[in-house]
């Protein structure tokens, strides 16, 4: 991954441009190349050599703030085959699964490549990235947008098209990400899969889906007790001594639910907390 993301603009840079009402445009930069707009145009030349955070002007007069792509704005505005993971429920798997730099991180239901992306830079030039993807286009888009964000092949992601239960040839795994309908159906090969220490990192979208996955894990007997949550990220307008939350907030986008790997043939011991009365129906008995 030699992508470049400081010093002087260059040709083959993706660049972020950003008008005064925070419109934002994204160029490839090539030499001799211009961008247009309905504010005027802007020659790639006058960007070409010149260093991040610097202010060009459209031949119309118009100011823009020229950066190079962050993350988040990036999977925000790539091409989409399926929906992508938000950047906030992204940086929650992040952090709270632990993708750290050198980490073998397995990844079901790649969809449009957004949370690849995370997962590259988090475990850095000496981990390693396996996505499996069922449906052939889905897999074609994501990998357009990864190769698009690092400027070309990125060789410690594999991508593979099938199904991730039967395709599955990995062992002392360190991380099993599942972006999918039904990941219960996958829980099974992801214990397998895993190291013990390991984490099972599952996004839904429904509670229907996160109960279900939350059971499975429990009658798996292979992982410790589920954690289960959701994030909500809300702005805020600060302007002197207007401060307000903003009117419109990213509320829910998915759940997510973690667990870690026991040890082979170690059980966790039961939980203390006993459930609600009815709370897996009624005549059900409490373990």
């Amino acid at each position: 991954m030699g992508f470049r993301r400081h010093g002087p603009f260059q040709a083959g840079d993706q660049v972020q441009l950003t008008d005064p009402k925070n419109k934002r445009h994204t160029v490839t930069l090539k030499e001799g190349g211009v961008f247009h707009t309905h504010k005027g145009s802007i020659p790639h030349d006058d960007l070409i050599g010149q260093p991040e955070g610097s202010v060009v002007r459209s031949s119309g007069g118009t100011a823009y703030l020229a950066f190079r792509h962050l993350l988040p704005d990036y999977v925000l505005s790539m091409p989409r085959g399926a929906a992508v993971i938000y950047p906030k429920d992204a940086a929650q798997i992040v952090a709270m699964a632990d993708i750290f730099p050198g980490a073998r991180v397995v990844e079901a239901g790649v969809g449009s490549g957004a949370l690849t992306c995370f997962l590259l830079r988090a475990v850095g030039p000496e981990g390693s990235v396996t996505s499996y993807e069922r449906r052939a286009d889905f897999a074609e888009v994501a990998t357009k947008n990864v190769q698009k964000f690092f400027g070309g092949p990125v060789d410690q992601w594999r991508l593979v098209v099938g199904d991730f239960v039967a395709s599955l040839d990995e062992t002392d795994v360190d991380r099993v990400i599942l972006d999918m309908l039904a990941p219960w159906e996958c829980v099974d090969a992801a214990a397998k899969a895993l190291t013990p220490g390991g984490v099972i990192c599952c996004y839904v979208a429904t509670t229907t889906q996160m109960s279900r996955t939350v059971e499975t894990l429990r009658e798996h007997g292979s992982f410790t007790e589920p954690h289960a949550w959701e994030t909500l990220v809300r702005d805020w307008h600060v302007e002197g001594l207007a401060v307000r939350p903003d009117h419109r907030m990213v509320g829910h986008t998915g759940f997510l639910v973690t667990a870690r790997r026991m040890a082979e043939g170690v059980t966790p011991p039961p939980r203390r907390r006993r459930p609600a009365k009815g709370a897996y129906g009624e005549g059900a008995e409490l373990v």
